[in-house]
């Protein structure tokens, strides 16, 4: 389906469109520099990073999806597929992988006092994360599987955000249950802090889960390796919805070209 304009363009700089996504011409040093920079008690904001999946899934959404990339702080490619794609027609987009910022948030930006809060994931893993980066202040919510379709379930999510009064809120739940619960959450109002919709990256920090081997993300493998990891769970995603991806840069590239 059509894309509404500028998704991805609530940020004040430098965005370029590619297949209806605006991404972030950010790198993670700038990145980092302005999670960073931004007050604490700042009205809360949410940085998404759109992979091959996410792109196919916002081509096929439901209305309700693109607002949630629309509204986000920032919106960083996670693909150095997307990314290799977006080079065919003279786009540099910065790769910045949403487990690569995840580390470099807690290993390098986060203070142990600085209070984080977390939504999803399970609690040996937060009570991990904490002992791991000698966390004092980290508060957790856990909601049920599939919340995202349950308006109670997701409204007790805002209000434990609302209630937690965190810098740093991580929203490991999935996509794209985790971008509709910012975008939720950011209409909300009274919540402040920044938001990261980090899908599994907690599972990778800890240990719980093993990332691909760097050379093999450098060669855009990673997907192999997932799926060779979990083929039952991940051969549909990454054998049959993610090839899609050529086909909607082609037709996205045609109808540029046509304009």
């Amino acid at each position: 389906m059509a894309a509404p304009p500028g998704v991805g363009g609530a940020l004040a700089q430098s965005t370029v469109q590619f297949i209806d996504v605006s991404f972030t011409m950010q790198g993670t040093d700038s990145v980092i520099e302005k999670v960073r920079d931004r007050p604490a008690t700042a009205p809360f904001a949410y940085i998404v990073t759109p992979n091959v999946d996410h792109v196919v899934r916002l081509q096929r959404s439901r209305s309700d999806l693109w607002p949630a990339y629309r509204a986000a702080w920032m919106t960083l490619c996670d693909s150095r597929i997307l990314a290799r794609l977006a080079k065919r027609v003279g786009f540099a987009l910065p790769v910045v992988p949403g487990s690569d910022l995840t580390a470099e948030l807690f290993e390098h930006v986060i203070q142990p006092n600085d209070r984080v809060a977390i939504v999803g994931g399970r609690p040996a893993v937060i009570a991990q994360l904490a002992e791991q980066y000698g966390l004092t202040d980290v508060v957790h919510h856990d909601p049920p599987m599939g919340f995202i379709h349950n308006p109670i379930a997701v409204a007790d999510a805002v209000r434990f955000l609302m209630n937690a009064r965190a810098r740093y809120i991580f929203l490991a739940v999935g996509s794209p249950q985790q971008e509709i619960l910012a975008y939720r959450a950011k209409r909300a109002g009274g919540i402040t802090g920044i938001g990261f919709c980090v899908g599994a990256s907690l599972d990778f920090l800890t240990g719980v889960q093993d990332r691909a081997p760097p050379i093999l993300q450098r060669m855009s493998l990673e997907w192999l390796y997932r799926l060779g990891s979990n083929p039952r769970r991940m051969w549909r995603r990454y054998l049959i919805e993610g090839p899609e991806i050529f086909q909607i840069e082609r037709s996205w590239r045609r109808g540029r070209t046509q304009q």
